[in-house]
């Protein structure tokens, strides 16, 4: 009679805390096959930019641009863009503190920008990033890429590079955990509301 009870708590804490889908040698191996894909489609490092989308887009794109640097050799310009305000959904969430935009001297027109965010999802903040390039310049080609692709898109939005693809429910959450802000690397998948 025991049993069960302890069973439905085992659910419930794993329902809460979540399940790791990637740990930190699977974030690892996606975001050096990801350097390498860059590389490869772009055939070589020459006038790359990452840009990665706050806030964990920023150290993931950082991550990628020291494995592209140490396959090729050269340092690859790494900044960041804040797409609050471009946002289509401002009016119905609460503020949003605003991240920094940091854009390498040379700026983004002619470059071949790759955008880095954690998880793609509907497409509203790819869309939101496009939009923010716009006022920043104009550069040669922009791609994607991103750590998860959970699915669940309402734009034509594709990532062309992509560390795990997770479908995932809309009653699920994935949450990325980067060692510069939670102390370890991990992909989290919770909230499946799973029922006894």
């Amino acid at each position: 009679m025991c049993a069960q009870p302890n069973a439905q708590a085992a659910r419930t804490a794993q329902s809460t805390s979540g399940s790791t889908v990637m740990d930190a040698r699977d974030v690892s191996r996606a975001l050096t096959r990801i350097a390498h894909e860059i590389l490869e489609r772009n055939k070589g490092a020459s006038d790359l930019l990452l840009l990665g989308i706050p806030t964990r887009g920023v150290p993931l794109a950082r991550r990628i641009a020291t494995k592209i640097a140490d396959v090729e050799g050269v340092d690859i310009p790494v900044g960041s863009v804040d797409v609050t305000m471009y946002r289509d959904d401002l009016r119905m969430r609460p503020a949003r503190t605003l991240m920094p935009t940091e854009i390498p001297t040379d700026g983004i027109d002619g470059k071949v920008v790759v955008l880095v965010d954690d998880v793609l999802f509907s497409g509203r903040t790819i869309r939101a990033a496009l939009d923010a390039m716009n006022d920043l310049g104009r550069p040669r080609a922009v791609r994607l890429a991103v750590l998860v692709d959970r699915g669940h898109r309402e734009l034509p939005i594709r990532a062309d590079f992509v560390g795990k693809n997770l479908p995932t429910s809309l009653v699920e959450k994935v949450s990325v955990h980067l060692a510069e802000f939670d102390d370890e690397d991990a992909v989290v998948i919770s909230g499946s509301g799973v029922e006894a």
